[in-house]
């Protein structure tokens, strides 16, 4: 409290109650008396520029001529004149006298001057920015001058100042006053403080008090004046310090020179308007002004317009002084798409333009206009950003993308467009990372289940690379129930060539995640299948898969030689050649091909993969530990065990342990499809067929028939694929395969396992009624009823 009312008592001016800014470092030059301060709002910390104007008598003519300005300053609107948010007058006391300060609170500004030696702009660039500036000063003073009948007084350098967003803006109104050379009654001075101003920036009129010549004048005279003085200070780089130095322009730009001397004209009826140099003058054209007065007035363009301007743009931006570019025209276009006055096109000089900005000023100038024209309805602003999504998609938090841009993109999964479809499906490999396991779970993975079985032969095969590329971000739960069937059942059995190629190798660099069981059981006997693959490029895959996985065989044959038991997961890095082959194989969908056919995939044909691609490949998901994983659900799911089928709603069934159990309630996405071909009999499987056809000449002795019971069948996926070359079940509690006839071979035969049983009779083949659903007949005793049976039979 003491130090308070000292602060009070001082004079301070942080000691003010109904100031609800704080006063920070002042400026090194500010207009007249005043004086420039740096501020904050106390209530959210915003910056603000602090005027103040103190003096040690309440009658002092500077502080009514301040009293004139903020009453100016407050009642004068434009785009080009310093907005006004807050004044107050405050009287403190020092001793014995009392002092008066007058406080504005504007807009954060900086000093003309001093923004310019931040700048430090040259060339061409420089005289860009300049036009542009005066551009904005000149339309201030139109403003002031036809529209309002009113009189500046004091245009110069000082009364000049610069926004956050680098515009021009006019203040110092101290000496504003009306124009009144239309009144005949009206006497004494016009312009009642113009002893502020200083002589060098008085025309001659003004200098000599010429009252009546002021009158008759036209209302812009004086302030055409004042604009010619902060040409010359502008480009000659000091402040006016006489009249005469006016007619030194050797620093004066040669298309700007004309207009210049118009304005400094010695005849006040003479003087160029302000509204005619804006319009006429040659200066003015240049590519800075034409860029910004477009998007000024872009409401009032067409689309054809807009279009070609905004293709234009990327281009344009990079010939534009840097500074301009990132804090002028990038809020304005980030505002133009965010308000939807802008086409899709502006997207992509949106992201080139944001490319130049530091992280943080990205994160918090770009980002927040990304995250909500996610949430539009314009299909080409959907597809512009997921086509860019490698530029900025890594400055996203997991919270954002979790809960604000996934379920918008999510939308695109299911959109009619293929070209959308796979767009979406592509930018998951960098939004996936950021999601929490409850919405890769539940969402995420019904998603891609469906896009596995989608018309188009290229989104089904980046869907099975996607896979492979964020397995790593999977809980091992997950991990259990999807991969394998992701891969086997759906990918490995796809019509289309390069997805089984994809299938081959997304199992290659995931096979970290597959225990010994899995392997033995589950993955090689369906890789193995496709070492005879109609495609030449899936058998190469499918031999290297095959070779990886036989060596971690033998790797755990190895270890539980050597008496390490310590686990049964013995996966090891995918070989080299893998890495490269999980970006995305296919282009925006240029493969068109009917399912059915089996063209090899074609490297030309590959597009680039996203710039995630390369880092998200086998190595680095084969190194990848679920410990790794950043989980941002409440729900820890990596702790938990794998759930059950019945409540799983990924899309993918419960996993098998063994090839033996039964999953026939399975109503998941997964075991619901059968291969659109069966697989047609490659020659060896063919010889076997027609060795179980071949009739046995010395048929085995006959036995009393047990009753039939119905074999269990063990109903995997790989029923469909084995299903038409299966043996019948045995008729017989005998054992007929180890019985040797004339025609039978030796115990060592390796097609023993498999050969079916002699048949009874020589007059119905072993192939009529054969398949799954086929029961055998029940034998009949009697050699006179057997052969009237097979008679008829026929």
């Amino acid at each position: 409290m003491l130090k308070f009312l000292k602060g009070v008592v001082a004079g301070s001016g942080a000691g003010l109650k109904d100031l609800p800014y704080n006063i920070g470092e002042p400026y090194s030059s500010a207009w007249g008396s005043w004086t420039h301060s740096r501020g904050t709002s106390k209530d959210d910390g915003s910056p603000v520029s602090i005027f103040s104007l103190s003096g040690s008598n309440a009658q002092d003519g500077h502080l009514a001529a301040g009293r004139n300005g903020v009453k100016r300053l407050r009642t004068v609107r434009h785009p080009n004149i310093l907005s006004f948010l807050h004044s107050t007058e405050a009287e403190t006391f020092d001793g014995s006298s009392t002092k008066v300060t007058i406080y504005i609170v504007t807009e954060p500004v900086m000093p003309l001057s001093e923004k310019i030696k931040e700048l430090g702009l040259e060339g061409t660039q420089r005289d860009e920015y300049y036009a542009w500036g005066l551009h904005q000063i000149a339309k201030a003073v139109s403003f002031l001058n036809n529209d309002c009948k009113l009189v500046h007084g004091n245009v110069c350098l000082a009364s000049v100042v610069v926004t956050q967003t680098l515009d021009w803006k006019l203040h110092a109104f101290d000496v504003l006053s009306e124009f009144d050379g239309h009144s005949e009654a009206a006497t004494g001075p016009l312009l009642q403080y113009e002893w502020l101003v200083g002589s060098q920036y008085k025309p001659m009129e003004l200098l000599k008090s010429d009252w009546a010549a002021i009158r008759k004048s036209p209302p812009w005279a004086i302030d055409s004046w004042g604009l010619g003085c902060l040409i010359y200070e502008l480009f000659s780089g000091m402040r006016l310090g006489k009249t005469e130095e006016l007619r030194n322009t050797a620093s004066i730009p040669k298309s700007l020179l004309p207009d210049y001397q118009r304005l400094l004209s010695s005849m006040p009826a003479r003087r160029l308007n302000t509204s005619k140099l804006i319009e006429n003058s040659e200066y003015f054209q240049n590519k800075l002004v034409d860029t910004i007065h477009f998007m000024d007035i872009l409401n009032l363009k067409d689309s054809v317009e807009k279009d070609t301007f905004f293709r234009k743009l990327p281009n344009l931006a990079e010939q534009l002084p840097r500074q301009i570019v990132l804090k002028k025209l990038l809020p304005m276009l980030a505002s133009a798409l965010e308000f939807g006055s802008a086409a899709a096109p502006a997207l992509t000089a949106l992201l080139k333009m944001a490319s130049w900005l530091s992280a943080e000023d990205f994160s918090a100038k770009v980002l927040p206009t990304i995250v909500k024209l996610f949430a539009s309805n314009d299909r080409a602003i959907r597809v512009g950003l997921l086509q860019h999504i490698d530029q900025y998609g890594e400055s996203l938090s997991a919270q954002i993308v979790d809960e604000q841009v996934y379920t918008h993109v999510a939308t695109g999964f299911s959109d009619t467009s293929a070209f959308l479809r796979e767009l979406t499906l592509k930018s998951m490999l960098i939004l996936a990372p950021k999601l929490s396991q409850r919405t890769i779970s539940g969402s995420l993975l019904k998603y891609l289940s469906k896009l596995q079985v989608d018309e188009e032969p290229a989104i089904r095969t980046n869907t099975t690379i996607l896979l492979g590329n964020i397995a790593s971000y999977l809980n091992e739960g997950t991990r259990k129930r999807v991969l394998i069937n992701a891969f086997t059942v759906r990918a490995l059995r796809d019509t289309f060539s390069p997805a089984r190629g994809a299938g081959v190798m997304a199992l290659c660099a995931t096979s970290s995640y597959y225990d010994i069981t899995e392997i033995a059981t589950r993955i090689l006997p369906n890789v193995v299948v496709l070492t005879i693959d109609p495609d030449s490029d899936v058998r190469s895959k499918a031999f290297q898969a095959v070779d990886q996985f036989l060596q971690i065989v033998k790797q755990y044959h190895e270890k539980t030689n050597a008496g390490d038991t310590t686990g049964s997961s013995m996966g090891i890095s995918s070989i080299p050649g893998n890495a490269s082959l999980l970006g995305w194989a296919m282009s925006s969908l240029t493969l068109k091909s009917k399912p059915s056919e089996q063209a090899p995939l074609a490297p030309a044909n590959s597009s680039a993969p996203l710039a995630s691609a390369s880092s998200n490949d086998s190595s680095v998901m084969d190194t990848a530990t679920p410990a790794s994983i950043n989980v941002s659900s409440p729900t820890n799911f990596s702790d938990q065990a794998v759930p059950a089928s019945p409540t799983s709603t990924d899309g993918w069934g419960e996993l098998e342990n063994g090839i033996h159990e039964e999953h026939e309630s399975d109503k998941d996405g997964w075991d619901d499809i059968e291969p659109l071909e069966e697989p047609k009999p490659p020659s060896a499987l063919a010889n076997i067929q027609a060795a179980q056809k071949r009739p046995v000449s010395q048929p085995k002795p006959q036995v009393p028939s047990r009753p039939k019971i119905p074999p269990k069948v063990s109903k995997d996926e790989d029923d469909d694929l084995w299903g038409s070359i299966a043996a019948p079940a045995p008729k017989t509690a005998s054992k007929p395969l180890n019985v040797k006839t004339a025609g039978a071979v030796d115990d060592d035969d390796p097609w023993a396992a498999i050969a079916a049983p002699p048949p009874t009779t020589r007059a119905k083949p072993l192939s009529a009624g054969r398949g799954r659903g086929a029961k055998p007949a029940a034998p009949k005793l009697g050699a006179q009823r057997i052969n009237r049976t097979s008679s008829s039979g026929m």
